[in-house]
């Protein structure tokens, strides 16, 4: 049996995805935070993959295969604006870390409690 490249790229984004959303819905803000990331690199591989996969493809215009460097411009500028989105998404967390005295999403204490 073989397994094309294909599904095991989309193999690789679903549980990619799956696992961003789950830590996504954890209560703490680190998990929310890696969550965020997860699904950023998970949509990064879809938007490059959508490109189509070629192997051994030149990126040069005029060969008869050759890549699409849309999808690859793409990916390369989310990356760096995942990056400092992922810096700013923390700068918070730990800012209201400091104000609240928790690390939980919803401003709760571990004992259920608000904090005044």
């Amino acid at each position: 049996m073989t397994v094309s490249l294909e599904f095991l790229v989309a193999s690789g984004v679903g549980w990619v995805t799956a696992c961003g959303i789950y830590l996504m819905l954890r209560g703490r803000t680190f998990p929310v935070v890696l969550g965020l990331s997860l699904l950023g690199y998970a949509v990064n591989v879809f938007i490059f993959a959508m490109g189509r996969l070629w192997w051994n493809a030149p990126a040069l215009v005029g060969q008869e295969r050759m890549a699409d460097p849309l999808p690859q411009a793409l990916v390369l500028t989310a990356i760096v604006i995942g990056f400092a989105t992922t810096g700013f998404i923390v700068e918070m967390a730990l800012r209201s870390r400091h104000e609240s005295g928790t690390d939980h999403v919803d401003g709760a204490s571990a004992g259920g409690e608000e904090r005044a």
